[in-house]
Protein backbone atom coordinates (compact mmCIF):
# COMPACT_ATOMS: atom_id res chain seq x y z
CA UNK A 1 0.00 0.00 0.00
CA UNK A 2 1.64 3.77 -0.99
CA UNK A 3 1.98 6.05 1.82
CA UNK A 4 0.99 9.66 0.60
CA UNK A 5 0.44 13.32 2.88
CA UNK A 6 -1.89 15.48 1.55
CA UNK A 7 -1.61 19.11 2.86
CA UNK A 8 -5.62 20.48 2.73
CA UNK A 9 -5.33 24.33 2.22
CA UNK A 10 -7.41 25.59 5.81
CA UNK A 11 -9.40 28.10 2.72
CA UNK A 12 -10.56 24.59 1.27
CA UNK A 13 -11.70 22.50 4.18
CA UNK A 14 -13.08 25.53 6.44
CA UNK A 15 -13.35 28.43 4.26
CA UNK A 16 -15.60 29.90 7.66
CA UNK A 17 -17.38 27.79 9.78
CA UNK A 18 -20.55 28.08 8.38
CA UNK A 19 -19.19 27.03 5.06
CA UNK A 20 -17.17 23.73 5.48
CA UNK A 21 -16.67 21.08 3.01
CA UNK A 22 -15.38 18.72 6.33
CA UNK A 23 -17.87 16.41 4.94
CA UNK A 24 -17.42 15.66 1.15
CA UNK A 25 -13.43 15.07 2.32
CA UNK A 26 -14.09 13.39 4.92
CA UNK A 27 -16.28 11.03 3.02
CA UNK A 28 -13.43 10.87 -0.22
CA UNK A 29 -10.80 10.52 2.47
CA UNK A 30 -12.36 6.99 3.83
CA UNK A 31 -12.20 5.87 0.08
CA UNK A 32 -8.97 6.85 0.08
CA UNK A 33 -7.41 4.90 2.83
CA UNK A 34 -8.86 1.67 1.56
CA UNK A 35 -6.13 2.36 -1.46
CA UNK A 36 -3.04 4.54 0.52
CA UNK A 37 -2.00 4.71 3.84
CA UNK A 38 -3.18 8.25 4.69
CA UNK A 39 -1.32 11.46 6.37
CA UNK A 40 -3.44 15.17 6.57
CA UNK A 41 -2.18 18.31 7.44
CA UNK A 42 -4.82 20.45 7.66
CA UNK A 43 -4.42 24.62 7.39
CA UNK A 44 -5.89 27.45 9.36
CA UNK A 45 -7.97 29.39 6.70
CA UNK A 46 -10.10 32.09 7.07
CA UNK A 47 -10.34 31.98 10.61
CA UNK A 48 -6.71 31.25 11.58
CA UNK A 49 -6.29 34.84 9.19
CA UNK A 50 -8.98 36.52 11.31
CA UNK A 51 -7.20 35.45 14.27
CA UNK A 52 -3.88 36.65 13.36
CA UNK A 53 -5.23 39.84 11.90
CA UNK A 54 -6.79 40.76 15.01
CA UNK A 55 -3.28 39.26 17.06
CA UNK A 56 -1.48 42.08 15.11
CA UNK A 57 -4.04 44.73 15.77
CA UNK A 58 -3.20 43.94 19.54
CA UNK A 59 0.59 44.56 19.02
CA UNK A 60 1.33 40.96 19.15
CA UNK A 61 4.59 39.67 17.67
CA UNK A 62 4.38 37.72 14.35
CA UNK A 63 5.58 34.29 16.24
CA UNK A 64 2.53 34.68 19.22
CA UNK A 65 0.58 35.49 16.22
CA UNK A 66 1.81 32.20 14.59
CA UNK A 67 1.01 30.18 17.57
CA UNK A 68 -2.59 31.31 17.15
CA UNK A 69 -3.07 30.45 13.79
CA UNK A 70 -1.49 27.06 15.28
CA UNK A 71 -4.06 26.24 17.60
CA UNK A 72 -7.32 27.19 14.68
CA UNK A 73 -5.53 24.46 12.39
CA UNK A 74 -5.61 21.73 15.03
CA UNK A 75 -9.26 22.53 15.95
CA UNK A 76 -10.06 21.83 12.04
CA UNK A 77 -8.20 19.03 12.54
CA UNK A 78 -10.19 18.02 15.56
CA UNK A 79 -13.26 18.72 13.77
CA UNK A 80 -12.33 16.44 10.62
CA UNK A 81 -11.02 13.02 12.82
CA UNK A 82 -14.66 13.39 14.41
CA UNK A 83 -16.28 13.28 11.18
CA UNK A 84 -13.92 10.63 10.21
CA UNK A 85 -15.15 8.59 12.98
CA UNK A 86 -13.20 5.08 13.27
CA UNK A 87 -11.66 5.50 10.06
CA UNK A 88 -9.31 8.13 12.07
CA UNK A 89 -6.73 8.20 14.61
CA UNK A 90 -8.98 9.91 17.39
CA UNK A 91 -6.19 12.21 18.79
CA UNK A 92 -4.30 15.15 16.52
CA UNK A 93 -0.98 14.70 16.52
CA UNK A 94 1.17 17.64 17.28
CA UNK A 95 4.66 16.49 16.06
CA UNK A 96 5.89 14.24 13.69
CA UNK A 97 6.69 11.77 16.07
CA UNK A 98 3.62 11.57 17.21
CA UNK A 99 2.33 11.19 13.94
CA UNK A 100 4.45 8.25 12.50
CA UNK A 101 3.34 6.97 15.49
CA UNK A 102 -0.14 7.24 15.21
CA UNK A 103 0.45 6.09 11.38
CA UNK A 104 1.07 2.46 12.96
CA UNK A 105 -2.48 2.38 14.11
CA UNK A 106 -3.21 2.17 9.89
CA UNK A 107 -5.93 4.65 10.59
CA UNK A 108 -5.96 8.27 8.68
CA UNK A 109 -3.72 10.52 10.60
CA UNK A 110 -4.81 14.15 10.68
CA UNK A 111 -2.84 16.60 12.39
CA UNK A 112 -2.14 20.80 11.76
CA UNK A 113 0.35 23.27 12.61
CA UNK A 114 3.73 22.59 14.70
CA UNK A 115 6.02 25.78 14.80
CA UNK A 116 5.89 29.30 14.67
CA UNK A 117 7.19 30.24 11.23
CA UNK A 118 6.24 27.08 9.54
CA UNK A 119 3.01 26.66 7.35
CA UNK A 120 1.12 23.41 7.38
CA UNK A 121 2.52 23.46 4.14
CA UNK A 122 6.22 22.70 5.38
CA UNK A 123 4.72 20.95 7.88
CA UNK A 124 3.11 18.29 4.97
CA UNK A 125 6.91 18.01 3.49
CA UNK A 126 8.88 17.68 6.60
CA UNK A 127 6.15 14.60 7.16
CA UNK A 128 6.20 13.18 3.37
CA UNK A 129 10.09 13.19 4.33
CA UNK A 130 9.88 11.92 7.47
CA UNK A 131 7.46 8.90 6.90
CA UNK A 132 8.73 7.92 3.32
CA UNK A 133 5.21 8.86 1.50
CA UNK A 134 5.25 7.76 -1.65
CA UNK A 135 3.90 11.60 -3.35
CA UNK A 136 2.85 14.35 -1.28
CA UNK A 137 -0.34 15.84 -2.02
CA UNK A 138 -0.78 19.74 -2.03
CA UNK A 139 -4.82 20.14 -2.56
CA UNK A 140 -5.47 24.00 -2.66
CA UNK A 141 -7.46 26.88 -4.38
CA UNK A 142 -5.88 27.06 -7.97
CA UNK A 143 -5.85 24.09 -10.15
CA UNK A 144 -2.02 23.75 -10.65
CA UNK A 145 0.98 25.27 -10.20
CA UNK A 146 1.52 28.66 -12.59
CA UNK A 147 4.38 31.11 -13.46
CA UNK A 148 2.51 33.67 -11.55
CA UNK A 149 -0.60 34.30 -9.52
CA UNK A 150 -3.15 33.49 -11.94
CA UNK A 151 -5.98 35.37 -9.57
CA UNK A 152 -3.78 38.23 -9.78
CA UNK A 153 -2.52 37.80 -13.48
CA UNK A 154 -5.20 35.96 -16.08
CA UNK A 155 -1.90 35.73 -18.34
CA UNK A 156 0.39 33.30 -16.02
CA UNK A 157 1.32 30.08 -17.22
CA UNK A 158 0.16 26.49 -16.19
CA UNK A 159 2.56 24.10 -15.63
CA UNK A 160 1.82 20.26 -16.30
CA UNK A 161 5.28 18.92 -14.92
CA UNK A 162 8.12 20.51 -13.50
CA UNK A 163 11.17 20.22 -11.70
CA UNK A 164 12.17 21.05 -8.08
CA UNK A 165 14.27 23.50 -9.45
CA UNK A 166 11.51 24.93 -11.23
CA UNK A 167 9.51 25.35 -8.55
CA UNK A 168 12.01 26.38 -6.33
CA UNK A 169 12.46 29.61 -8.81
CA UNK A 170 8.63 30.32 -8.68
CA UNK A 171 7.82 30.00 -4.85
CA UNK A 172 11.42 31.97 -3.63
CA UNK A 173 9.73 35.39 -3.43
CA UNK A 174 6.79 33.99 -0.91
CA UNK A 175 6.36 35.85 2.41
CA UNK A 176 7.04 34.23 5.81
CA UNK A 177 4.77 36.29 7.77
CA UNK A 178 1.93 34.74 9.85
CA UNK A 179 -1.14 33.45 7.61
CA UNK A 180 0.87 33.98 4.66
CA UNK A 181 -0.98 32.20 1.81
CA UNK A 182 0.81 30.59 -1.52
CA UNK A 183 0.22 27.26 -3.93
CA UNK A 184 3.10 25.90 -1.74
CA UNK A 185 5.89 27.87 0.21
CA UNK A 186 9.54 28.03 -0.11
CA UNK A 187 10.50 25.55 2.96
CA UNK A 188 7.69 22.96 1.54
CA UNK A 189 9.62 23.35 -2.21
CA UNK A 190 13.17 22.55 -0.13
CA UNK A 191 12.24 20.14 1.66
CA UNK A 192 10.79 18.30 -1.59
CA UNK A 193 13.80 18.44 -3.38
CA UNK A 194 16.11 17.20 -1.09
CA UNK A 195 13.50 14.39 -0.06
CA UNK A 196 13.05 13.93 -4.08
CA UNK A 197 9.39 13.08 -2.97
CA UNK A 198 7.33 14.38 -6.04
CA UNK A 199 4.46 16.69 -5.63
CA UNK A 200 0.97 16.71 -7.06
CA UNK A 201 -1.28 19.70 -6.92
CA UNK A 202 -4.62 19.34 -6.98
CA UNK A 203 -7.82 21.64 -6.99
CA UNK A 204 -10.04 20.55 -4.00
CA UNK A 205 -12.18 23.53 -4.56
CA UNK A 206 -13.90 20.45 -5.87
CA UNK A 207 -13.10 18.18 -3.58
CA UNK A 208 -13.64 14.86 -6.03
CA UNK A 209 -10.66 15.80 -8.19
CA UNK A 210 -8.96 14.21 -5.13
CA UNK A 211 -11.10 10.95 -5.97
CA UNK A 212 -10.80 11.56 -9.70
CA UNK A 213 -7.20 11.64 -9.67
CA UNK A 214 -5.90 9.06 -6.73
CA UNK A 215 -8.50 6.47 -7.46
CA UNK A 216 -9.47 7.14 -11.14
CA UNK A 217 -6.17 8.33 -12.14
CA UNK A 218 -7.62 11.18 -13.65
CA UNK A 219 -5.53 14.16 -13.27
CA UNK A 220 -5.21 17.78 -14.67
CA UNK A 221 -3.00 19.89 -12.19
CA UNK A 222 0.24 19.94 -11.74
CA UNK A 223 3.11 17.65 -11.33
CA UNK A 224 6.84 18.24 -9.47
CA UNK A 225 9.28 15.10 -9.77
CA UNK A 226 12.82 15.12 -9.71
CA UNK A 227 12.75 12.83 -13.04
CA UNK A 228 9.64 13.75 -14.96
CA UNK A 229 7.74 10.91 -13.49
CA UNK A 230 4.14 11.12 -12.67
CA UNK A 231 3.34 9.22 -9.15
CA UNK A 232 -0.14 8.84 -10.89
CA UNK A 233 0.48 6.27 -13.58
CA UNK A 234 -0.54 3.01 -13.33
CA UNK A 235 -3.39 4.35 -10.88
Amino acid sequence: MKKIVLSVGGSILVPSLESNNISKFSGILKELSKKYAVYVVVGGGGEARRYIEQARKLGIDEATSDELGILVTRINASMLVWALGDAAYRSVPENYTEALIAGDSGKIVVMGGVTPAQTTDAVSAVLAERAGADFFVNVTSVDGIYSEDPKKNPAAVKYENITPDELLDIVSGAGMEAGSNTVIDLVAAKVLKRSGIPLVVIDGRRPENLRDALIDGKFSGSIVSPGGANPLDGI
